[in-house]
């Protein structure tokens, strides 16, 4: 007897339709035989499920079993595909009707006593499911708060085998699992970290909320203890909240990585990720034998936090370059090609030399001239050029670090970044998909020339300071995008020279070569 089971396989941080063939045969000797390009993983589900089986009180006899994943020309991995295995055994052995599994897709890893245990990339399968007009998806309770955020499908959670056999022959009434999806943004509106804990350093909050409002990549230049990282750290608490469309491919991310944490079923905060300098391509942009998403996928729609930036491999650096100007990291192997969104905000920190104390007044550089350069010759031109903001960050002076608290909080700049975000929305709204913008950091080629249109002093100042300064055609590119946010958040409606002249100082490196 045949019986089949629908299941599904990820592709990315997607899903496509895998159907779960078993014949079950009592003519010839008896055997196993799996089919469909499955990995080690998928290979050794049949010690899981056959011990599952008989550990549940469930007997098969002797048989020739041939198992076939279809399609059967891409890869299988993973040990979701155990459940389905385990219940269309039972239908093709004729202990259950294979009827009863019709229009149900599952997905769980089994112990070897039949309980259920997690698996990654279940809401995946779970958009996927609702795709395909599937009557419920079956997986481990575990799961089953991160699959029942997808809206219009019957999600079961399932403790262990007896429990799947026993709702799909109506033995077991059980309900499907409901998540409050709103109640979920109002258990993540307070922030453990806070603005009002930066003393000083208003230059460089006035920058955080420039990128931020702006979508901008930043980059601090300062001294060892000057707050570069304590910056860094609370610039999520001032990004506006995930819409929910936003949230579910944040999620998506993290549950096909496996990182999603168990209490947790959507990701409703942005994501802050700080990997150390020490990490290599793979980790960082992703990949492996198998694609897994890198640092840069796990800070979609948040922050992507490099400190010691000079300190990372160069090459790593280099290829951060297409994921900064696509919003996506396409991974090609010789069994598969990926794509993982990768549209992140990159926070940056270095120190102004080796020693790190060129320009403080309260310590001497012992750097030489040649030893800076090749400092910063470790950042590379066009690295630099996706970096529209570059801020110096000096030492905080006693009269700042003696206050009790920083002059402005992250409620205060969140809700001016949220304005100034309302503003742009509105702005882009207009445009064609194809050249659909949703920030100032976005702005390039004809758009930037429609929206950041100068008077005549702005366009001498301008061109006064290219001048004087030997500003660079990227340099000017890059004022011009952050001359329009610093707009945006003085409720301007065009650049004027004030506007123009804040964002010149916050090209640091350019005013320095």
């Amino acid at each position: 007897m045949i019986a089949k089971v629908a299941c599904a396989a990820l592709m990315g941080i997607d899903a496509f339709d895998v159907e779960l063939e078993v014949d079950f045969s009592r003519s010839g000797l008896p055997a196993f035989t799996l089919v469909g390009l499955p990995d080690g993983v998928v290979r050794e589900a049949k010690e899981r499920v056959f011990t599952a089986l008989r550990n549940r009180g469930f007997r098969l006899p002797p048989a020739r079993v041939t198992v076939n994943l279809a399609p059967a020309d891409v890869r299988k991995e993973g040990s979701g595909y155990d459940l389905p295995l385990a219940l269309a055994l039972m239908a093709a052995a004729g202990q259950m009707d294979p009827e009863r599994l019709a229009g149900w897709y599952m997905a769980g890893e089994l112990s070897l006593t039949g309980e259920l245990r997690p698996v990654s990339g279940v809401l995946p399968m779970a958009v996927q499911a609702r795709s395909a007009g599937a009557r419920g998806l079956l997986v481990p309770s575990a799961n089953a708060a991160e699959a029942a955020v997808v809206r219009g499908l019957e999600v079961y959670g399932l403790d262990d085998l007896s429990q799947a056999v026993g709702l799909l022959t109506g033995e077991l009434a059980a309900e499907p699992v409901q998540v409050d999806v709103n109640s979920l943004w109002n258990e993540r509106s307070e922030f453990a970290l806070d603005f009002s804990e930066v003393k000083g350093q208003e230059h460089a909050k006035r920058a955080v909320e420039i990128a931020a409002a702006g979508g901008h990549n930043l980059l601090f230049i300062g001294p060892p203890g000057s707050g570069k990282t304590m910056l860094a750290q609370r610039i999520p608490t001032v990004l506006p909240s995930l819409a929910f469309d936003e949230a579910l491919e944040v999620t998506k991310v993290y549950s096909v990585a496996g990182e999603l944490p168990a209490n947790r079923s959507l990701m409703v905060a942005r994501p802050f990720r700080s990997p150390h300098h020490t990490i290599s391509d793979v980790g960082l942009v992703g990949g492996g034998h198998y694609p897994r998403p890198g640092e840069v996928s796990m800070a979609h729609r948040g922050v992507l936090f490099l400190d010691e930036l000079p300190e990372f491999k160069k090459h790593a650096l280099e290829v951060l370059r297409q994921p900064l100007e696509d919003g996506r990291v396409s991974i090609s192997r010789s069994l598969v090609s990926l794509t993982y969104p990768a549209d992140f905000m990159l926070v940056a920190a270095m120190n102004p030399c080796p020693c790190g104390y060129l320009g403080d007044d309260q310590h001497e550089c012992t750097c030489s001239r040649r030893s800076v350069d090749n400092y910063r010759a470790r950042l590379s031109g066009p690295l630099l050029d996706r970096i529209d903001l570059q801020v110096e960050v000096p030492a905080v002076p006693w009269k700042d670090l003696k206050q009790a608290r920083g002059n402005v909080d992250s409620a205060t700049m969140r809700e001016r970044v949220r304005t100034a975000r309302a503003v742009q929305s509105e702005r882009y709204q207009a445009l064609p998909e194809h050249r659909r913008i949703r920030t100032n950091a976005e702005l390039g080629g004809a758009a930037l020339e429609e929206y950041c249109r100068l008077d005549q002093a702005g366009q001498d100042f301008l061109g006064q300071a290219v001048r004087t300064l030997g500003l660079s055609a990227r340099a000017y590119t890059r004022i011009l995008r952050i001359a329009r946010t610093i707009a945006d958040l003085d409720a301007a409606p065009g650049i004027a020279v004030p506007q123009l002249a804040e964002a010149i100082n916050y090209r640091t490196l350019d005013r320095e070569g």
